[in-house]
């Protein structure tokens, strides 16, 4: 642990009072254990004796925890008004949680001592000392959180200085300075910490609330001003509108401040560790997240792709990989030649030679977003399209092709609702005609086709339908509204999405998920690990979105009763 920087988590108490969160005690087992793999100091664990599931964690932590890098903390306050801090229950608590450190939340705004806690100046004062000095004397490390902090400087200067002078002369080690309200700017924060500095020789720490999307930047700035002990939340999780968020803090710290605070090699588990928090706490990740979110580095403006193909820093502001990231290039109708040829590459077509192709590569891509698909989501649509533009000169095998298929939905009279789909293609010359049931028509053409195709191509067996998501779009021209269908699809092993789009919502369905069975073929020693020769289409489809051309000989009919 680096005890010169305090890295300190409290994703499982502060981060935990976030709507819509609610960790079990295994839960927050496995998020501690995800903390320390990252690297950070210190884990707070919950309020012992206030909350019976944070009392249950910390029982079980002596056991089930085994951690590296982090010391665990209890959270708790400090005696209450009037009480003798020996006979305190919740003092007790926080000696019987066994954690080695404690962190106490202490009123620091004379407002608050006055009017929430109902007692007077010294009394608070008095209740700080107090409790402190009782857990060092029992060999704890003590924190402490002087709550509304910045708010209560600016009502009376003197006061929280005083706070913080009384928990230094308990033998507290770090007074941390908290936002709790969440409404200070960088500036006047950082011209505070500087003045609290000159004002009191113990340790500062800092605590910061996003509620003017600045906790991030408050808590740099505050470094800047001088503290040297950091509390954060992953992904930013809190409150209201959340906590600083750890990952962007540690960030930058490390790459923009030349700040060294986690052990060597932790950083780039970043991603991994964001998300499988995220993971956890059961809310999906925030895909525009500073450093870790998928999105942190794809770059859309065929502008950025040109000068990215000269050198990726040129529009990165450090490289993705340092905290476990990929730099992606998105191609839409923004792309030009560079984004095709970079995004190609990423999926491991290397068109370098092939400057025909990218160009009718750019243009398909072009027509096709103009009508309503969108490849930016649907990496396997493009590659598939990228190599249908290479088939078309270098040949390709039709494994199958449509000749029709048909949909069709009943409602029964007990209320049941039965989708049946029936497709018929060629395969290898052969013409095959199948019937499946689904739990819905797409679920019905789905297993219809596999059934078709799985004697030839038994790697089929294995795919399945992992997420289906319809968008409305505009229609044109006073034209009915177009519909565009994105599916995920899995193989167990790995992953990948594909498009369709059309003004019939089972046809836009059916082109995606003809995208899908054709991808699904494909050797997998292609685009998906990262090969990086030119690799010619092994088939092209009729009758979907794997070729340029729109289908002429699908039937779709629905019928519902």
């Amino acid at each position: 642990m680096n005890d010169s920087f305090h890295v300190y988590d409290t994703t499982l108490r502060d981060g935990a009072q976030r709507e819509g969160i609610s960790y079990s005690v295994t839960d927050k087992l496995a998020v501690a254990r995800l903390l320390d793999e990252f690297g950070v100091g210190f884990i707070e664990g919950g309020w012992p004796g206030a909350m019976p599931k944070d009392t249950e964690f910390f029982a079980r932590a002596r056991t089930e925890l085994q951690l590296r890098h982090a010391q665990l903390v209890a959270f708790g306050a400090t005696r209450r008004a009037g009480v003798a801090v020996d006979a305190d229950p919740q003092v007790a608590a926080l000696l019987a949680s066994g954690a080695p450190v404690v962190t106490l939340v202490a009123k620091s705004d004379v407002r608050h001592v006055e009017q929430a806690l109902r007692t007077t100046r010294d009394e608070n004062l008095a209740m700080v000392f107090d409790t402190v000095s009782y857990l060092v004397e029992h060999g704890r490390r003590v924190f402490i959180d002087c709550e509304h902090f910045f708010d209560g400087y600016m009502a009376d200067p003197d006061y929280g200085v005083a706070v913080l002078d009384a928990a230094a002369s308990a033998g507290v080690e770090v007074g941390v300075l908290c936002d709790t309200n969440g409404g200070m700017l960088p500036m006047r924060l950082a011209d505070i910490v500087t003045e609290v500095r000159g004002r009191t020789s113990l340790r500062l720490g800092i605590h910061c609330q996003d509620d003017t999307a600045c906790a991030v930047a408050n808590t740099l700035a505050a470094v800047d001003a001088g503290v040297t002990h950091v509390q954060c939340t992953a992904n930013g999780y809190g409150e209201r509108t959340g906590n600083a968020d750890l990952f962007a803090v540690v960030a930058g710290l490390e790459h923009k401040m030349n700040h060294r605070v986690l052990p060597p090699g932790c950083l780039e588990e970043m991603v991994r560790v964001s998300h499988a928090i995220a993971e956890i706490a059961n809310i999906r990740p925030n895909t525009h997240q500073a450093y870790v979110g998928a999105s942190a580095f794809a770059h859309k403006a065929g502008l950025h792709a040109s000068a990215i193909k000269v050198s990726p820093a040129l529009y990165n502001h450090m490289e993705p990989e340092a905290v476990g990231n990929d730099m992606r290039i998105l191609v839409t109708e923004m792309a030009g030649r560079a984004s095709v040829e970079l995004k190609s590459r990423e999926l491991g077509l290397d068109l370098t030679g092939h400057p025909e192709t990218v160009g009718a590569v750019v243009a398909a891509v072009k027509a096709k977003e103009a009508q309503g698909w969108s490849f930016e989501a649907a990496d396997a649509s493009f590659e598939l399209l990228v190599r249908e533009q290479l088939g078309a000169r270098a040949g390709a095998v039709t494994p199958f092709t449509l000749e029709s298929y048909r949909v069709s939905v009943e409602h029964r009279a007990d209320a049941d609702v039965l989708s049946e789909a029936t497709v018929k293609v060629r395969v290898n010359g052969e013409r095959v005609i199948t019937t499946a049931e689904g739990n819905g028509p797409v679920s019905a053409l789905d297993h219809a086709l596999r059934e078709a195709l799985v004697q030839q191509f038994p790697r089929l067996g294995s795919l399945g339908l992992a997420d289906y998501k319809v968008r409305i779009l505009e229609g044109k021209h006073g034209t009915d509204a177009v519909t565009r269908v994105l599916i995920d699809t899995s193989d167990g092993q790995r992953s990948w999405t594909t498009v369709g789009v059309h003004d019939n919502v089972i046809e836009a369905s059916w082109q995606a998920l003809l995208d899908a069975i054709v991808y699904g073929l494909l050797p997998q020693q292609s685009g998906a690990t990262g090969n990086t020769a030119v690799a010619p289409p092994v088939w092209s489809v009729s009758g979907g979105s794997a070729v340029d051309s729109a289908p002429t000989d699908a039937e779709s009919t629905v019928s519902v009763g």
